[in-house]
């Protein structure tokens, strides 16, 4: 056998060896756990054979502790690039079957690198999280590796996409991580996020708490809004990180991609002419609204189950990707509360940054009152919302569908706040508040004086509603550009999005906005 065959030979053995991580042992118990593991997971994630790992042969550089003696191939995270429905991304995933995932100056190195990489190159980055934090045996130079990432997510923020899997434990200084990225997407009984565990919890405040009700999937998509997706497998979260990818481009300078389209441009709905009630505090589900709009009716939603008064997400309107945000009626009537405008906030800054146009639906009666709400700093989270819809310089489209009160008509993406197409349809009302209080307040001395103040507050309110209760007023400003019928909306926003497709607009030079945080 000569050199050059023994050289082969020994890289092909040094392959096999790292891609066993930390042994058969350790990989059956992942399985028997229910999880997959760091590479089963990329395998899944990836298109098939296009998945090129680098620092497979990185180790650890500790010599304390007794570490030298357990150097494994790898380090416990597997770092590369693949593709995704042919597009390119880099990707890394923590191996649980070594060392618990936990991270060391080795393995912040090699996720740092394809960061790097990343931004040089435009592309996405996808991390797939499993890790019982950071080595403890490496001290300080462990946490320097983590303050190594955060800088990274925080440079690439708004440059290229940020996606992370949550598949096992993410606690301590290491949530901070995906918490910065744009997506996090975690597994239901098999991964949770903290910043102290349970047992700290129970010694300074006493509370006794698991640790899924304290970090658990659905804990963060319900409550905290921490995660967009909860998933109930591995698999599942992974097919969900493709279909998400499907909507976005490479990078800030590309636009997403265009797929193309059999659903007719002009394909009408006649059901929507009637679907808002007659009544204006009935409910109605937007979702349907959306998918009767929006091409094959698919809808892929974010953050289903937190502030559902609010619902976000991506569709496609004649193949091109757009970011939907929309009031939800069947939830506090659709009212903003705090946490719908951060929800909506956030969603459409990440849609600004990323050259995905917006598309929102409004029926909003305003902003949530309450002692709590106020409190809590509405005015301030409020804002935020404000503040995004503002700054966005991506095609931004309004339709309209009921209500429109108060400053919440000024916020979702008004005609004054730079919106492009502003649409409404017959149904809607555009005022500073519901007849019922607009007429208690103008006219509460004339109700007063009234014989039968009952019969004089009703025709008051009627008088407002024909007056108030109607898209005209705002059309005859030009607030609203066209009052359409709600079965032609489809076609009114694919050409609105074709009239849109060269838009330029810029804000003014400057560092960054100081968004109220």
């Amino acid at each position: 056998m000569n050199s050059r065959e023994s050289n082969i030979e020994r890289l092909q053995r040094m392959r096999e060896e790292a891609k066993l991580g930390g042994g058969r042992e350790r990989i059956d118990a992942q399985h028997e756990r229910g999880q997959l593991t760091a590479r089963e997971r990329i395998e899944l994630l990836v298109d098939p054979g296009s998945f090129v790992e680098l620092d497979m042969f990185a180790m650890h550089r500790c010599r304390d502790f007794g570490l030298d003696q357990q150097q494994i191939l790898g380090d416990g995270v597997v770092c590369g690039y693949g593709k995704i429905d042919g597009r390119f991304t880099y990707i890394y995933a923590q191996d649980f079957t070594v060392f618990g995932g936990s991270l060391s100056e080795a393995h912040a190195t090699k996720i740092c690198k394809i960061m790097d990489l990343a931004l040089k190159g435009g592309k996405p980055v996808i991390g797939l999280c499993d890790s019982g934090g950071a080595r403890i045996q490496e001290g300080v130079v462990s946490l320097g590796g983590y303050a190594d990432i955060f800088l990274r997510n925080t440079l690439a923020s708004g440059v290229v996409p940020q996606l992370s899997v949550i598949m096992g434990p993410c606690a301590g200084g290491a949530v901070y991580s995906p918490a910065i990225t744009d997506f996090v997407t975690m597994v239901e009984n098999t991964s949770y996020m903290f910043i102290t565990g349970p047992n700290v919890v129970k010694a300074v405040t006493h509370e006794d708490v698991t640790r899924e009700e304290l970090g658990g999937a659905h804990t963060h998509a319900a409550k905290s809004g921490v995660a967009h997706f909860a998933a109930r497998t591995d698999a599942e979260a992974l097919a969900l990180t493709r279909e998400l990818f499907s909507y976005l481009p490479l990078n800030n300078m590309e636009d997403p991609p265009r797929v193309v389209c059999s659903d007719p441009a002009d394909r009408a709905e006649p059901w929507l002419d009637e679907f808002v009630p007659e009544n204006p505090n009935k409910p109605y589900e937007i979702r349907e609204v959306i998918k009767g709009i929006v091409d094959q009716g698919n809808f892929f939603e974010v953050m289903r189950d937190h502030a559902m008064n609010i619902v976000i997400g991506f569709a496609r309107l004649d193949g091109r990707a757009v970011g939907i945000v929309a009031n939800q009626p069947a939830v506090l009537a659709g009212c903003l509360d705090i946490d719908a405008s951060v929800k909506g906030a956030r969603f459409v800054r990440f849609c600004d940054s990323f050259n995905i146009p917006i598309i929102t639906f409004e029926d909003v009666p305003g902003f949530l009152p309450g002692v709590a709400q106020e409190h809590n700093g509405i005015i301030r989270h409020g804002a935020k919302l404000l503040y995004a819809y503002c700054e966005a310089t991506v095609p931004k489209i309004t339709v309209i569908t009921r209500k429109a009160y108060g400053g919440a008509y000024d916020v979702m993406n008004s005609k004054h706040v730079r919106g492009d197409m502003n649409f409404a349809w017959p149904t809607a009302q555009i005022a500073v508040m519901g007849a019922k209080g607009a007429v208690e307040i103008i006219f509460r001395r004339q109700i007063q004086k009234a014989s039968n103040p009952q019969s004089e507050m009703d025709k008051l309110v009627a008088d407002y509603e024909e007056k108030f209760g109607n898209p005209y007023v705002a059309a005859e400003r030009g607030y609203i550009d066209e009052v359409i019928e709600p079965s032609r909306t489809r076609q009114r926003l694919i050409q609105s999005l074709e009239l849109l497709e060269n838009k330029r607009d810029e804000n003014p030079p400057k560092k960054h906005g100081n968004i109220p945080l």
